[in-house]
């Protein structure tokens, strides 16, 4: 293998993935929490939560453009991407313990906070983990050893979820006694000094070895009319803004929908019956999606090898689109089959986020092969965005069905609410993955041989271009 080809040494791959370990103990408290924490522990209505977190990401959606072709034209002895790990790690976990305060003042004081706080976290998100994604980009040219490091990124990514849904209410009670915003508070804590060690392993164990062709700088109007030229960047765009609607709107009313709709279950096990509230429900409901997701992801690299990346992902989706569709006719003591079912979902849904991202980075190589041009940096910011902008619609979505049905908090609903819950458990992100899937199967071409041609291609080309540097240098 060449130098920009090479097989990613294993412990290479393993820190990597601590990337996303650290990210997803930030990004899934948001994912399971957030609404769950405005409404029930912060104070905020169901309405005004679910604008305040709209507003803010879409806010942070923009920034992740402008991050992303700033770090494109970063150049440190440490490369392009990777100093952002660095230089980001710690105020991004102070922002995370201040987003997840709850103050002592209210009133339009305490929403202020609330935007405020939120936005710099977010803002501060971005400006890590951007730079962290598209550093799959760049780690090697071989799309083999892409999906790999991919793999490890998502596996650090789930055991991140493990992490956060087995632990993230428990703590929050632990911490708290009795003080629940004081619990939150303790709890982010945590993982922000957890996230600052993992960040700081990330950057010093990786390597940037893929670098542009082209070595004059490119101006940003060339890198904007590069992407949205790029018709399968623009196929993903939009299969990944309906797909992360299909995860988000059921991730952000979880634990609503254990609380108000499950509630409180005896479960015989081994002949003895126990009664357990919703928290330990539904920590044990996130806790296996995220234990089989994690399998799914160290099982997709051998998956997608035996059928292709592009059937793999479509087998996978229509997989998790039964497992969801099906809990609308579950009722609240049916926990044997919504167990399965997620469980189910999850084994197959884990691995399209990872192999959404290793088709991100053959919609970089395409771009570059058809222009000339790299822009890694844009090319998976802007693909973040469309990860905000899907959970920002979620996330408004969920709010306002929770308000126009009726919705308070540590009440008992009425019938609209729990109604209301069931479906955003079940069918309406059954239409958002069904969209998505329709997309996919229609309208995404960069198939293997394809991508495989294009990797010849741009190694021939970077070949070129060091041999003619070396004979520069020898003249």
């Amino acid at each position: 293998m060449s130098k920009e080809n090479p097989k990613l040494p294993y412990l290479e791959r393993v820190c990597y993935g601590f990337g996303d370990l650290a990210s997803c103990l930030f990004w899934m408290t948001i994912t399971f929490y957030l609404l769950f924490f405005y409404t029930d522990v912060f104070g905020m209505s169901a309405a005004a939560a679910g604008i305040m977190i709209g507003v803010s990401r879409l806010l942070d959606a923009l920034f992740d453009v402008v991050i992303g072709m700033i770090a494109d034209r970063t150049s440190t002895r440490w490369g392009k991407f990777r100093p952002y790990i660095m230089w980001g790690a710690v105020p991004l976990a102070i922002s995370a313990v201040l987003a997840f305060t709850t103050p002592a003042f209210g009133g339009t004081a305490k929403i202020v906070y609330a935007y405020v706080t939120f936005v710099v976290f977010m803002f501060l998100y971005s400006a890590v983990n951007i730079p962290y994604t598209s550093l799959l980009g760049v780690i090697s040219g071989d799309p083999i050893e892409r999906t790999s490091a991919s793999s490890f990124k998502f596996v650090g990514a789930y055991l991140g979820g493990f992490i956060v849904s087995a632990t993230a209410l428990p703590f929050a009670a632990h911490f708290g006694h009795g003080n629940a915003p004081k619990g939150w508070q303790a709890t982010l804590a945590i993982y922000g000094v957890a996230a600052i060690i993992l960040f700081f392993i990330t950057f010093m164990m990786t390597k940037e070895r893929i670098q542009p062709i082209a070595k004059e700088k490119t101006p940003i109007k060339d890198d904007l009319r590069d992407i949205t030229h790029n018709v399968p960047w623009m196929v993903l765009f939009a299969a990944t803004i309906l797909f992360i609607l299909f995860v988000c709107i059921r991730l952000s009313v979880t634990a609503h929908y254990f609380k108000y709709y499950i509630g409180e279950q005896e479960v015989s096990i081994f002949g003895t019956t126990h009664k357990y509230g919703f928290e330990v429900l539904a920590s044990a409901f996130n806790t296996i999606g995220q234990s089989m997701s994690l399998i799914g992801v160290l099982i997709v690299p051998w998956f997608a090898k035996w059928c292709g990346r592009k059937r793999a992902l479509i087998i996978l989706l229509a997989a998790a689109l039964f497992s969801t569709g099906i809990f609308y006719v579950f009722k609240p003591n049916d926990l044997v089959p919504i167990f399965i079912f997620q469980a189910i979902g999850s084994l197959a849904g884990g691995p399209i986020s990872a192999l959404l991202w290793v088709l991100y980075a053959d919609t970089a190589d395409y771009s570059e092969w058809k222009t000339g041009r790299r822009a890694t940096g844009l090319v998976f910011s802007a693909s973040i965005m469309s990860n905000k902008i899907g959970w920002t619609v979620g996330t408004v979505i969920a709010g306002l069905i929770l308000a126009t049905t009726g919705f308070a908090p540590n009440v008992a609903q009425n019938i609209d609410v729990r109604n209301g819950l069931k479906s955003m458990m079940s069918v309406i992100p059954l239409v958002a993955g069904m969209i998505t899937l329709v997309i996919l199967v229609l309208f995404y071409k960069l198939d293997e041989p394809l991508m495989e041609k294009v990797k010849a291609e741009l190694d021939a080309r970077r070949k070129a271009q060091e041999d003619a540097q070396g004979k520069e240098v020898l003249a």
